[in-house]
Formats: structure tokens, C-alpha cells, sequence
């Protein structure tokens, strides 16, 4: 099967059908997306060599006997190894030895094919479209926030960064019954969270005032500083950004306000998959483009344009 694979530069390239081993099924992929992520491997992230991608909506198309078999699913992207003090803890998330789709040590969803252990699926219902569907994981990991930060209806809480994740938290955050503001750099992007309650804010036009929460959603160093410098004394820093290098921090941003910054990954599936059920997210308008697999070059090139939201790969017309 033809896949976007990447070996220091990505290509399309012809790799064998991936095999499901014990415990494990064979998904065939209809959608999936390209995320922020997916953009850092290209720079070096976790020096990754393999099939790129891991936000993905498919049917699972073996083996045989699985009870999964022709069940239309999205998968959790972390898999753990079972037996370390992490995996018998509850904590296979952060297994010490964990496999990550498309991202650490497992070929990931740009391809026809890919294998996750059966405990990984969430099952998709019917009434929830591909277009939806795609987008379990970054809404899953958008709902972790109120995990990492739990939010009154009190709360007056700035997302810094305007693009595809820092839409859906936003969003999330509204329903959840939160005062939001979201500051970021395209005008375009901002006028798809004000009809759902969010004040939004081209960033240097941010008002003054501190904030109860901040969430750090645009992957750049001024974000960060920007979140540091609004957060209340004894307030919130949440990280959803995913970065290779590694930025300067001045301690005593965090220590002199007593400050928490809060580290913020994947998140619930089953809630994800109820907000898109229930039509309380509808992430379409966050889709900029979507190309055949053949033309996978051709859509990370697109994702990495200034101002593009969610690039998608339909990978059905590559099987």
C-alpha cells in the first residue's frame, strides 16, 4: 500500500500492509487529519521514522473474528506496554515504554491501513459523519483542559492562539459555561468562535486584565510569554502546545505570582464523541482543504501556509 512516510523529509512510498497482532485489529481509514503535530515531526519531533498521522476515523477491517469487525471507529494514540509501574498505576498514557500512532515507535493513520489494540477504539455512531469523526482526537484533547484546569462559571479564562486547536478549546470551554477570550493573529479565524460566545481579540489589541486561566495553544514562544504575563496571581497556565525546541523561562514568572503551569496531552474520546453526536461542536468550518493520499506532499506543504486551519487526507482513494 502507498503511505506518507517519513524518513527526515516525507514522501509517498510503498510499505507493506500492517499486520494486527494479539489483541490488536486492522482499521481501514477513511479521513484523517493534519495537526500542528504532525508539522513538528517534519522538524525533528521525537525523531520519528514512519507512517506520519494520527487523528483518523475508519472501520476496522480485521481480523475476522473480532467483534470490532465493519464497526466504524476512532482510536486513542497511545499505546502502553501493559507492565510497567506506569501501565499498572492507570497511567498507560505515560507508559515508560509507550508507542504513540504516527508520532513514537508506530506507523501512524496516513496510509489505507493501520493497527491499534482493540482497546483503543471508540466506537462512532452512525449518525456521525466522517468529516465529524476525524476530528475525536483534537476535540478529545481540547476537553482535557478542563482536566488539567477545572473551570467555574466564575472563571474568565484566555486561549492564546487561533488556530484549529485553539478553536476547539475555546468552543469547548463555551460549553462548559466559561467567560472566554481567545487572542490571536487572523481576523478569519476569530469570526468562527465570536457566533459561539467567545470575545475575541487580535493580540495586540488583547485588553488589559489578568485571567483565572490561561490556555497556550499557539506553539510559538510569544504565546507563552504572552499567557505568563496575563494569568492572575495564583492562577492557571495551561500548555497545549506541542514543541521541538526549547524556550527560555524566567522562574520567577512562575514562583513571585505562585503561578501553575499545567502540561495538557491527549484527552476523553467518549466525550469527544458526544459533543459531535449531539451537534454541541461542529468542527467543519475548521476544514481549509481535502486531498487524496496520492497527494500527501501536496497537503502537509498546505497545512504549513500561514493562516490554514485543518487540512485533511482522504485516504480511501489511495486502498
Amino acid at each position: 500500500m502507498r503511505a506518507l512516510y517519513f524518513d527526515g523529509q516525507p514522501a509517498i512510498k510503498e510499505v507493506p500492509r500492517p499486520e494486527p497482532g494479539p489483541g490488536e485489529v486492522m482499521v481501514r481509514v477513511h479521513l484523517a487529519g493534519i495537526c500542528g503535530t504532525d508539522l513538528q515531526v517534519l522538524r525533528g519531533y521525537h525523531g520519528f521514522t514512519g507512517v506520519m498521522g494520527h487523528e483518523f476515523v475508519g472501520q476496522v477491517a480485521g481480523p475476522e473474528d473480532s467483534p470490532w469487525l465493519g464497526q466504524r471507529v476512532a482510536g486513542e494514540i497511545t499505546i502502553g506496554c501493559g507492565t510497567c509501574d506506569l501501565c499498572r498505576r492507570g497511567l498507560a498514557g505515560h507508559c515508560r515504554e509507550r508507542q504513540v500512532l504516527g508520532l513514537k515507535g508506530r506507523d501512524g493513520a496516513f496510509a489505507p491501513y493501520l493497527t491499534l489494540p482493540a482497546a483503543n477504539l471508540h466506537a462512532v455512531d452512525p449518525e456521525v459523519p466522517d468529516v465529524f469523526a476525524v476530528f475525536t482526537e483534537p476535540l478529545a484533547a481540547a476537553l482535557q483542559v478542563l482536566t488539567a484546569a477545572p473551570v467555574s462559571p466564575a472563571a474568565r479564562v484566555l486561549v492564546v492562539g487561533d488556530g484549529s486547536l485553539g478553536l476547539l478549546i475555546s468552543w469547548v470551554l463555551v460549553v462548559n459555561g466559561a467567560e472566554v477570550h481567545l487572542a490571536g493573529h487572523h481576523a478569519e479565524h476569530l469570526a468562527l468562535a465570536r457566533p459561539r460566545g467567545v470575545a475575541t481579540f487580535l493580540s495586540p489589541d488583547l485588553p488589559p486584565g489578568d485571567y483565572d486561566i490561561v490556555v497556550e495553544a499557539s506553539g510559538s514562544p510569544s504565546g507563552l510569554e504572552l499567557a505568563l504575563a496575563r494569568v492572575r496571581p495564583r492562577g492557571t497556565v495551561v500548555m497545549k502546545s506541542t514543541y521541538v525546541g526549547r524556550y527560555p523561562l524566567d522562574p520567577a514568572a512562575l514562583v513571585v505570582p505562585e503561578v501553575s503551569l499545567v502540561g495538557c496531552r491527549c484527552g476523553p474520546f467518549a466525550g469527544a464523541l458526544r459533543l459531535l453526536k449531539d451537534g454541541r461542536v461542529d468542527p467543519r468550518p475548521l476544514i481549509h482543504r481535502t486531498f487524496p493520499l496520492a497527494r500527501g506532499l501536496e497537503a502537509l506543504a498546505w497545512a504549513q501556509r500561514p493562516g490554514v486551519l485543518k487540512v485533511l487526507l482522504d485516504c480511501r482513494e489511495a486502498d
